[in-house]
Order: structure tokens, then C-alpha cells, then sequence
């Protein structure tokens, strides 16, 4: 199998529900952001992890 190598790993964790909000409860993804997951370079994923979806998980943690 030849599959290409992904610098920065999905940040899925197996639990696939979306919130009133429209995100995932899991990982805390719009669906428009888990379905584009694919096509995003690895800059643009980092940036969605370190800061907007740290940002999420804080608000959500409050």
C-alpha cells in the first residue's frame, strides 16, 4: 500500500457527534472543517489545531 505520509495527524478522537453549535464534540471541527481535512496543507492544519481549535476547547471548557 503507498500512501502518503501526513505531517500533522487529524485530531480526530473516534467520538463523531456534532453540538448545537455545529461542532464536533470530539475534536471540536466544523463539519466543512473535518470534510476539507484532506486538502489542507500541513500550514493551514497546524493553524486550525494551535489556535483555532485550542481556542474552541477552551471556550467550551468554561
Amino acid at each position: 500500500m503507498n500512501s502518503a505520509f501526513r505531517a500533522v495527524l487529524s485530531p480526530c478522537v473516534g467520538v463523531c457527534a456534532l453540538d448545537d453549535d455545529g461542532l464536533c464534540l470530539g475534536c471540536h471541527r466544523t463539519s466543512a472543517e473535518i470534510a476539507r481535512w484532506t486538502q489542507m496543507n500541513d500550514d493551514e492544519r497546524l493553524r486550525l489545531m494551535e489556535d483555532v481549535l485550542a481556542d474552541r476547547e477552551s471556550r467550551r471548557s468554561r
